[in-house]
């Protein structure tokens, strides 16, 4: 077999599609209408902390989520609680050890960066700007202000983070479904626990979801270079 056989035919395996080339704009475009909308939901909400424009609809919301607290829902929304605090932490940390195993030090780098950021500097940041009150009457322990959702945050970050770093190209359009769907029972929990108003998890998800596509569009020619290292001997076969 000649080396030019193995230089054509090592792409189709190892190249990643259209979504993950680096400095995709739609990754971008996404990252900032993401980050827009957590933006202008803060100073919407920093103008009048007591009464924002929504108000209403968060109260009616709320309103939805009353009634006996037991059961399925009860059950899952206590999971949901646990894996967004922090005992929750297991996860990224599973997911650094298995990154540091396989020797993937620039993908255990931005993951380790990214979360940090995300949770720390962004949630933390808004939360101490808005300083929202949070509904009365919570279901589970809570810290100050209410915007934006820390839980929904950190659900939509590590979707983004482990669609990024773990999953194959090929299956990342299943990813994104099921990922959606997380993230929206996260939100749900939240709300059904009286521990946010509806939008405090918007602007958590937005923002978490946002940080996470704008790092990986920052960082993704590093990612792909890493990549392309790791499939370099397997494919460095003598003609």
């Amino acid at each position: 077999m000649s080396r030019h056989t193995l230089t054509s035919a090592r792409p189709t395996a190892a190249r990643p599609g259209a979504a993950d080339r680096p400095r995709s704009p739609g990754t971008l475009l996404l990252a900032v209408l993401l980050l827009g909308l957590a933006a202008a939901l803060a100073l919407t909400v920093r103008a009048d902390v007591a009464n924002p424009p929504f108000q209403g609809a968060d109260e009616r919301w709320l309103r939805w989520m009353g009634g006996p607290h037991d059961g399925l829902p009860a059950a899952l929304a206590a999971v949901l609680n646990w894996f967004g605090g922090p005992l929750g932490a297991v996860v990224p940390l599973g997911m650094l050890v298995f990154l540091l195993v396989r020797r993937r030090r620039t993908s255990a780098g931005f993951l380790l960066g990214v979360y940090l950021v995300g949770n720390m500097l962004v949630v933390q940041t808004l939360k101490h700007l808005v300083d929202r009150p949070r509904p009365a009457h919570p279901l589970v322990r809570v810290d100050h202000g209410s915007f934006p959702s820390g839980h929904a945050a950190g659900a939509a970050l590590l979707v983004v983070l482990a669609c990024v770093l773990l999953v194959p190209a090929a299956r990342r359009r299943a990813w994104w479904a099921g990922g959606v769907v997380f993230t929206l029972a996260m939100m749900w929990s939240r709300t059904w626990l009286h521990a946010h108003w509806l939008t405090d998890t918007v602007a958590g998800a937005a923002a978490g979801a946002g940080a996470a596509l704008l790092a990986w569009w920052a960082f993704s020619p590093a990612l792909a270079r890493e990549h392309d290292r790791r499939q370099r001997p397997a494919s460095s076969l003598p003609a």
